[in-house]
């Protein structure tokens, strides 16, 4: 932003946070950890500017967060949140992806029909003061002073400093809630240092290893291929594993050749996630395939064997991200890996999210 009119001025990196798999005890302020795109809003007078993690431009594609940002009762500030958009059962995370369109028409269509929500969480700067050396629980302080009650586009997250409650937040990941963020009281603003905690205990699945994919100019397996079956008894492409050493890449060549089988009556011989998403692809999902689409770029396996993954985020049933590979089940059943394994809210059962 041009204007010097504010103490911090884009771009600024965030402060971000370290992972760890426990809630921490002590003098700590939990947040949850929304399932968003992160966020840098700055003011300075009628200039308004929202920019993401890595400073691109935002503002252009959610104007209802412009709106209620412009009508909060400060023309000076800079606040660090996440943009949201909330659906029947949780957040949206494909609606919130659809809303960044270059489109004006349907950018302005898109704001009425899935509105987004700027969920703040801290306060850099505010009213010509630079707040990044003032600690949390002061910044926590005028952030709630600044913004009040909310509003339908703009709302402070909550927040406590009791443990049960936070492990509550643990408990409804996959609702929209990506975790918990721990805070010290005394926390200064650090931007792009992991000076936060972020909660985010591993979740597992067993699944069926239903095919592999191999590198096209080398003879490695690049990914697994992971199903579930649904209670129809049809076997669903839940994501894919891929971070394996070089070496195990090409031992599993070797171990899975015995299960190669020919597409025909494979339960994928049709194609896998021909009903796509918001964005036609998605990246743990590895991509739709239909077998008018494209040539076979995949190896169909015969569904027997069971691997237990571990993962973070869930869209609905299937992986945002590729898993990671935890070990062989010989002791499971292929029809046993089911999507009622998964959080609930993967099938639509979404916990009451704690905003008001």
């Amino acid at each position: 932003m041009a204007s010097t009119a504010i103490p911090v001025t884009a771009p600024l990196a965030p402060m971000l946070g370290r992972r760890v798999a426990e809630l921490p005890e002590g003098d700590w302020i939990y947040e949850p950890k929304w399932d968003g795109f992160r966020c840098l809003a700055f003011r300075s007078g009628a200039e308004l500017d929202l920019r993401s993690r890595h400073d691109r431009p935002l503002a252009r594609y959610f104007p209802e967060l412009v709106a209620g940002l412009a009508a909060l009762g400060s023309t000076d500030f800079v606040l660090d949140g996440e943009i949201v958009v909330p659906g029947a059962t949780g957040l949206d995370f494909d609606a919130l992806l659809a809303r960044v369109h270059p489109a004006a028409s349907r950018v302005e269509r898109l704001s009425r029909e899935t509105p987004a929500r700027f969920v703040v969480f801290d306060a850099v700067a505010l009213d010509g003061e630079d707040l990044r050396e003032r600690p949390f629980s002061e910044r926590r302080a005028r952030l709630s002073a600044l913004v009040g009650e909310g509003s339908a586009t703009v709302a402070v997250t909550p927040a406590t400093r009791d443990p049960a409650v936070a492990a509550e937040w643990l408990a409804s990941s996959g609702s929209g809630i990506d975790g918990v963020m721990a805070k010290a009281a005394d926390l200064r603003y650090r931007p792009g240092e992991r000076a936060m905690l972020k909660v985010k205990p591993d979740r597992t699945a067993d699944c069926v290893v239903a095919g592999f994919r191999p590198y096209v100019d080398r003879p490695l397996l690049s990914s697994l291929l992971l199903g579930l079956y649904d209670r129809a008894g049809e076997l669903r492409h839940f994501g894919i594993v891929q971070s394996f050493t070089r070496k195990r890449r090409r031992e599993l060549l070797e171990e899975l050749a015995p299960l190669r089988v020919s597409l025909s009556g494979h339960p994928w011989e049709h194609g896998f996630l021909t009903g796509g998403g918001a964005t036609g692809r998605l990246a743990g999902a590895a991509g739709r395939w239909t077998p008018s689409e494209m040539a076979l770029d995949w190896v169909p396996l015969a569904p027997e064997r069971v691997c237990e993954v571990a993962y973070d985020q869930l869209d609905h049933w299937r992986l945002r991200h590729p898993a990671r590979f935890r070990r062989w089940r010989p002791d499971r059943l292929a029809s046993s890996c089911t999507l009622d394994q998964l959080a609930p809210a993967a099938s639509g059962e979404a916990a009451a999210l704690p905003l008001r």
